[in-house]
């Protein structure tokens, strides 16, 4: 479907008139806000329409691609217009880790479209700023590493979650199915390990629309109706994706607040069994020591622990994806994968220490993340000062987009950029190199707080089903066939498709 015709089921015709005058007057407003001018030169970009901006020159279901044309005629540093509302692109991996790690403060703080806004109403970690998002990010940092985030504890979990997987896999005896309900479930098991302090069982009712719910939430915040609210927020009551998206947002709301409950009315003080019960114990010392100005609130809560399993489900489901779909196309890979996993590990369960002795392997699952590209342009950054940067002029409160898409497919610093090749992480002598470019979790203040969780669980379900499975293409379908274009999404996960696990010992 067109973004016009996705437009026109948005909005309706019966909306059509009153959308104008709102637009004109949303017009009139932004010229109102931009003629107050800056000093210095700003970065360039290509010419804005009135009121559209660069809308007709952008694709809004996959703007990353148009964002990395842009970058080729204006530059690593450039402005784009989304309708009235000013962006400030970086783009090259130099410029994205000049800005977020050399001038972390001024580009630190994050930009919350309006429906990040509605999801979350500027509690939680993801889409906060300012003193309540410093503690909750500390917070919930401290905690993640007290429960074992990179450490033996959780790998433990991990481990036992790869079994649980394994045999869900095994029950479709070679037959073709598709992976991403499986996946999902297992990464959404260990974010709820850490956070209530146990899983659950695959067949859930609860857990299964949670999931699912999840799924579609991600889907469609990535939407062209979405995007098109997020420009104009006055079309908000004639965007039904919206209304859509926010009550799956308050289906899950309720679910979680019914779970935090349990946790509440069964907590031990002696005993912490996960983030929530962490954060209640938290909150009720702050309480005994009379703070008055608490950020350790109900609400930041509840929106911590929705945040937590939307950054932590479907980012690391979707990377798991793209590694067995992309075995599955180059059976070759796949075959020096499963031949050093025999040689190495054998039959035995696979620890993550075991990744200094499979540097074919770890290179191919950092080529899968790379490839993977599964946040385009990360989450949108805003600055927090005036700043210059690069001879160019940068206001406070410009929305900035690190464009990833431009640092993990960067012409200058992979040798072959657009292709699937594990030898980017690989010396002449077949050992495992760091590249300062592979940047798939972002950089500076904002950057990915389960990084090594999101690693460790990604080694773990990739090498512990490609030591039991061979993947191939279901029957009828080659190789060259398997679809590697992205679903669009508000990250990209692989288009729906079927594979088949078939059984290696």
């Amino acid at each position: 479907m067109s973004l016009q015709e996705e437009l026109l089921l948005s909005l309706g015709p019966s909306t059509v008139l009153a959308s104008v005058v709102l637009l004109l007057l949303l017009y009139v407003l932004s010229r109102t806000h931009s003629s107050s001018g800056a000093p210095g030169r700003e970065p360039p970009g290509p010419r804005p329409l009135p009121l559209l901006g660069n809308l007709l020159q952008l694709n809004l279901s996959r703007p990353q691609q148009t964002l990395c044309e842009l970058s080729k005629k204006y530059g690593p540093v450039f402005t784009v217009h989304f309708g009235p509302k000013k962006v400030v692109v970086l783009a090259s991996h130099k410029t994205v880790k000049e800005a977020l790690v050399g001038k972390a403060e001024e580009f630190g703080d994050r930009d919350i479209s309006p429906i990040f806004h509605d999801m979350n109403q500027g509690h939680g970690i993801l889409f906060a700023n300012g003193e309540s998002w410093k503690e909750m990010r500390r917070f919930a940092l401290s905690t993640l590493r007290d429960f074992g985030m990179g450490k033996r504890l959780i790998e433990d979990k991990i481990a036992e979650e790869c079994q649980y997987l394994i045999q869900k896999f095994e029950e479709h005896e070679g037959k073709a199915f598709d992976t991403s309900r499986l996946a999902n479930y297992a990464t959404s098991n260990i974010i709820s390990s850490i956070v209530y302090g146990s899983r659950f069982e695959y067949d859930d009712p609860r857990f299964v629309k949670m999931v699912n719910r999840v799924n579609d939430i991600i889907r469609l915040a990535g939407s062209a109706p979405i995007q098109l609210y997020n420009i104009f927020p006055g079309l908000a009551n004639w965007i039904n994706t919206r209304q859509l998206l926010l009550k799956h947002v308050g289906m899950n709301l309720g679910d979680m607040t019914d779970l935090i409950q349990q946790l509440k009315d069964t907590l031990n003080p002696e005993v912490c069994r996960g983030f929530v019960d962490c954060f209640l114990l938290r909150k009720q010392k702050e309480v005994d020591s009379g703070v008055t100005n608490n950020v350790f609130s109900d609400k930041n809560l509840l929106y911590s622990v929705g945040n937590l399993f939307i950054a932590g489900t479907d980012t690391t489901a979707a990377t798991l994806r793209w590694g067995l779909l992309l075995m599955a196309k180059y059976p070759q890979i796949q075959d020096q994968v499963q031949e050093e996993l025999s040689k190495v590990v054998g039959n035995r369960r696979v620890w993550v220490e075991d990744r200094k002795n499979l540097p074919f392997v770890d290179a191919v699952v950092h080529e899968v993340q790379r490839v993977g590209n599964i946040v385009p342009m990360a989450i949108p950054h805003k600055m927090a000062r005036d700043v210059e940067f690069r001879g160019y002029f940068i206001k406070k409160g410009t929305t900035v987009f690190p464009l990833l898409s431009s640092v993990l497919y960067d012409e200058n610093e992979w040798e072959t950029p657009h292709t699937f090749n594990p030898s980017h992480f690989l010396d002449k002598d077949g050992n495992f190199v760091r590249r300062d470019a592979f940047l798939p979790f972002s950089a500076g203040r904002r950057t990915c707080l389960g990084e090594g969780l999101a690693r460790m669980e990604v080694f773990l379900f990739f090498t512990s089903l490609l030591q039991r499975f061979r993947f191939t293409p279901p029957p009828g379908v080659t190789e060259d066939e398997l679809d590697l274009t992205p679903a669009v999404g508000f990250t990209l996960s692989p288009v729906p498709h079927q594979l088949c696990a078939i059984a290696r010992h």
